[in-house]
């Protein structure tokens, strides 16, 4: 498989201002050569690396012109799969690109699967494996501290993290092997090798401890907005979207169904779900749309409780506040438009929740409601993004917490006087379980299905 040259667009589909082929592999010059004509200087395939050149794309066996373009070869081992790699620049018409990839294939190049070159860059040893999903992390970023966190990752911090915690197992194996080969010249292993995997543990528990708020700057912050039907759930929905993407009505039930969109709010990614009115009903569809909304609310990492002021609090507003007891929460008091300065109970509801009054006819205090998701955010799951890595991967947590099992049993038999080869067994598994996250003990399925996410150009 490595041993074949790969092309692909590189670039999304559609008119652009540019179109990129990307050829990886020992040919790529070579093919590249064939189909690219340099307008003046040495021949392209004796172009210097990492220099784009001015020229045509010409049909070998025609002679017709394809586009003019700009071709640049990056050479090994200095280029992202640490193979001879070739870009060619193109007009970003669709026809063209696809035109000039349909020559690069009949030239000798084969097209790339999905996320072959990140898995070529892997393979070379350019990036581990945490790495490389950071690559897919920063293209599917959807907020500064995504994409920071996941910077972070591709520089490889979580992999020194990981490493450093794999050399501390490391040692202590060395040092229990020794023991058991050697016992006369190395005596009882030191009571400082237990020590030294107390620390890893600690180091392991840390970077567990970042999952959550990992896990909101790569997936996104889920927010339900819930209330009793018509105290402005959908008006809220479109007022912060700033478009009519829910039907606003004054007949109660009108939302039957959850609607979801995606937008940024308080600096982060936010999934927003619309949600039917909570009460009991005997409308067969309604109360399908109340089971979604008790799902959905049971799902989110927070609940927007939209109450209306301008009827004050009913004893529905606090049957559904019971209801989504347990979860981050924020009484959104709305239609504070017709009120004026009244408050009508609101204060007095909302005591032990944060709180803000808007008005989503009219877009007032929705900068205020950003303020206030941010402030709940933050005061539970710190958002970091300096020096220390944190986990936005599940994948990763699970490898985590399966290298904390043995890591747990392998304390207690040291500290219950168990012999060192079976302390050994759950050390190695230990270890297995870090070396899955950087690579290092990878399967070929698992592979498979990391890089199978990743577009084709990529």
């Amino acid at each position: 498989m490595l041993a074949d040259t790969i092309a692909a667009v590189a670039t999304p589909p559609g008119e652009g201002g540019i179109g990129i082929v990307r050829l990886s592999g020992s040919d790529a010059v070579a093919i590249a050569s064939k189909i690219f004509k340099t307008r003046q200087g040495p021949h392209f395939s004796a172009s210097r690396s990492h220099t784009l050149r001015l020229g045509v794309i010409i049909d070998p066996e025609t002679g017709e012109t394809i586009d003019e373009v700009l071709a640049c070869i990056m050479r090994a081992p200095h280029s992202y799969t640490a193979e001879d790699v070739v870009e060619i620049n193109c007009h970003g018409g669709a026809l063209a690109v696809a035109r000039v990839l349909q020559l690069a294939l009949r030239h000798g190049a084969r097209l790339a699967e999905p996320g072959e070159f990140t898995r070529r860059a892997f393979l070379n040893g350019r990036l581990d494996l945490a790495q490389a999903e950071a690559v897919l992390d920063v293209i599917r970023a959807r907020s500064s501290q995504g994409l920071s966190a996941a910077i972070s990752q591709l520089e490889g911090k979580l992999s020194q993290k990981i490493t450093v915690i794999n050399d501390s197992l490391t040692g202590v194996l060395a040092a229990i092997e020794a023991s058991l080969d050697f016992t006369e010249e190395v005596g009882e292993v030191s009571a400082s090798e237990l020590e030294k995997l107390k620390h890893a543990r600690e180091e392991v528990l840390k970077l567990l401890a970042t999952w959550e708020e990992g896990r909101l700057l790569n997936e996104g912050l889920k927010i339900a907005i819930v209330g009793r039907p018509n105290v402005g759930k959908s008006s809220l929905l479109n007022a912060l979207l700033r478009q009519e993407r829910a039907i606003v009505s004054q007949i109660p039930g009108t939302t039957r169904d959850t609607i979801e969109e995606t937008l940024l709010l308080g600096g982060f990614a936010c999934r927003l779900i619309d949600t039917a009115g909570l009460r009991e009903t005997a409308d067969t569809l309604e109360s399908i749309g109340v089971a979604r909304t008790r799902q959905a609310v049971k799902e989110a990492d927070l609940v927007l409780m939209v109450v209306d002021l301008s009827t004050g609090i009913l004893a529905e507003d606090k049957r559904i506040l019971e209801e989504v007891t347990g979860k981050n929460v924020i009484i959104v008091g709305n239609k504070v438009d017709l009120i004026g300065e009244k408050e009508n109970g609101l204060k007095t509801f909302a005591a032990s929740y944060p709180w803000v009054t808007i008005s989503a006819r009219e877009g007032k205090g929705l900068d205020e409601l950003a303020r206030k998701i941010r402030e709940v955010v933050l005061s539970g799951k710190v958002a970091r993004t300096g020096e220390e890595p944190i986990l936005t991967r599940a994948r990763h947590r699970d490898a985590l917490e399966k290298c904390l099992e043995h890591l747990n049993a392998a304390i207690a038999a040291w500290e219950n006087g168990i012999p060192g080869d079976l302390i050994a067994v759950d050390l190695w598994a230990a270890r297995d379980f870090l070396g899955e996250i950087t690579g290092a003990t990878a399967r070929e399925d698992l592979l498979d299905r990391i890089f199978s996410d990743f577009c084709i150009g990529k």
